[in-house]
């Protein structure tokens, strides 16, 4: 849980520092937002490579080297003597904390291959999650009037000292791995098994993929740039045809195409994700450009959301005990598409009271569609490899983000209002219609 939380809990927590930032430096908003994108594409990317190191090397070691990680560049990132370097710590934290997920979940399922989803154990990784990111702007925010933006890193290493301490003496010991079994006779066929397993043109392929996807679309508001729209779909196509050919494959191609219901997991999950960004990103922004609160006013009023989540998510558990995770996903994303529509209630004279009851029904769906889904890629993905699966599962949580952060450019391009909330609320609506149907039809299949 303490390893889980930091991912999420960094994601948000420096956005609210950006200014503080950008004066240190003296750089402009276009280069601080490189400490969001960048988190996002490098946590894209180290999901899926970390859970195959936690196949691969065994969990245990994983979780704790991604720990240690963590906490070396939460200590270096104050020092940074430019912005270059602020970036490249980031970058490596977003690589540390995207650790603990896929292999504390390949611990997990390794303690009982056969048996069904652990909904408690699940349940109190989604509470994490969950609570984390939505805190992550009150404490950042918090920590960055006390003591500057250096506080948002150093914040990190209590975390990871205490969790390191409690990995080592609590996670059970790594079985034997192909990493254990197999010494390498030399440092260059050590370094040439390491290339093989890291899978360097996978990832190139990956990253072109969705930079370029992101870059096109962030663009369509000044003028779209026509030359990058073929590039994601080729990169897509040659990446597949690169991953079905290597024996160690950084998205598991092979994997996807034999499990229908893991790929629509994946899929509902970064549509969710693509909802919830999408409202958590722009009900701050429109209290305060709308409605003139502080920063810290617009964290308090979006608290419910995630109050709610961690109240939600014990019944959510209770519920996949009894009948699995059909009746939570379902749901949730009804509850999600009414917490969609609820936003057109949302102009200049909306009570805050109102303001905060659709905040607090927008955390139901956050509960029961995180643990929902957490059940369904637990049941859907093969044991052996459920460090990959749950790493693959959390860069469709950041694909979703990505989508937001444009579909949220593309609404607010002029200016942040009602009309562009009410706007936003639809399309957001028509997507949890989409996944309640999808729901529906693949849990009965």
């Amino acid at each position: 849980m303490m390893g889980t939380l930091l991912n999420p809990l960094n994601s948000s927590m420096i956005a609210v520092a950006l200014v503080l930032i950008q004066t240190h430096f003296k750089i402009g908003v276009a280069d601080a937002s490189w400490l969001l994108s960048g988190f996002y594409l490098a946590a894209a990317v180290a999901q899926p490579l970390m859970g195959r190191f936690a196949d691969l090397f065994g969990p245990r070691r994983i979780f704790c080297v991604g720990l240690v990680l963590v906490a070396v560049t939460s200590l270096l990132a104050p020092l940074s003597p430019a912005f270059g370097w602020l970036i490249v710590f980031r970058v490596l934290q977003a690589l540390g904390t995207s650790a603990a997920y896929p292999s504390g979940l390949a611990i997990i399922r390794g303690s009982d291959p056969g048996g069904k989803a652990p909904a408690g154990a699940l349940g109190v990784l989604a509470i994490a999650a969950s609570v984390s990111a939505a805190l992550g702007p009150v404490l950042g925010g918090f920590l960055a009037a006390l003591a500057g933006w250096p506080a948002i890193f150093l914040v990190n290493v209590p975390v990871t000292v205490v969790g390191l301490l409690l990995a080592l003496r609590w996670l059970p010991a790594d079985a034997r791995h192909m990493s254990d079994e197999s010494a390498a006779p030399s440092q260059g066929s050590a370094l040439r098994a390491a290339l093989q397993i890291v899978d360097l043109p996978g990832i190139a392929l990956f990253i072109v993929m969705l930079a370029s996807l992101l870059a096109f679309l962030l663009s369509l508001p000044a003028g779209p740039l026509w030359p990058l729209l073929p590039v994601a779909p080729i990169a897509a196509v040659l990446l597949a045809l690169r991953e079905l050919r290597v024996a160690e494959p950084f998205l598991n191609v092979r994997m996807l195409a034999a499990n229908r219901p893991l790929v629509g997991v994946y899929a509902q999950f970064a549509a969710v994700n693509v909802v919830f960004y999408s409202i958590f990103f722009s009900v701050p922004l429109w209290l305060e450009r709308v409605r003139d609160f502080d920063p810290g006013s617009s964290g308090l009023l979006l608290l419910p959301v995630s109050g709610i989540g961690v109240l939600s998510t014990p019944i959510a558990a209770r519920l996949i005990n009894r009948s699995g995770p059909r009746i939570p996903l379902v749901v949730g994303a009804a509850m999600l598409t009414v917490g969609s529509l609820l936003l057109l209630v949302f102009n200049g004279a909306t009570p805050v009271i109102a303001i905060l009851v659709v905040c607090a029904i927008l955390g139901i769906p956050t509960g029961f569609n995180n643990l929902g889904l957490q059940a369904a890629l637990y049941e859907s993905a093969p044991a052996a490899q459920m460090g990959a699966a749950g790493g693959q599962f959390q860069t469709f949580r950041y694909v979703g983000a990505i989508l937001s952060t444009s579909l949220l450019g593309l609404v607010f391009s002029t200016a942040v209002s009602s009309a562009g909330l009410h706007g936003l609320a639809y399309i957001l609506a028509a997507i949890s219609a989409g996944v309640v149907a999808a729901t529906i039809v693949a849990r009965r299949a």
